[in-house]
């Protein structure tokens, strides 16, 4: 009888532990999921927001060149 509960204990726990490193192995997997897609996000979000620096430096040329062309005297 001793040796019964003593198996289903050691059982209970092989069992308890396994169910452990399963949620473990969940949070690993989600973590990795989350990482992956914030990197595919971060690459497009780059690339746009370099895009629109290279945008507002172009405007803020022609502008100042409008304002340049404006003020200069005409011959």
């Amino acid at each position: 009888m001793a040796q019964e509960t003593t198996t289903n204990f050691a059982q209970s726990l092989n069992d308890l532990m396994g169910a452990v490193g399963k949620i473990g192995q969940v949070q690993v997997d989600i973590l990795t999921s989350v990482l992956n897609s914030v990197g595919s996000a971060i690459g497009p979000m780059g690339k746009t927001a370099t895009d629109l620096i290279g945008n507002v430096a172009n405007t803020a040329t022609q502008a100042v060149q409008g304002v340049v062309s404006a003020v200069t005297p005409k011959k």
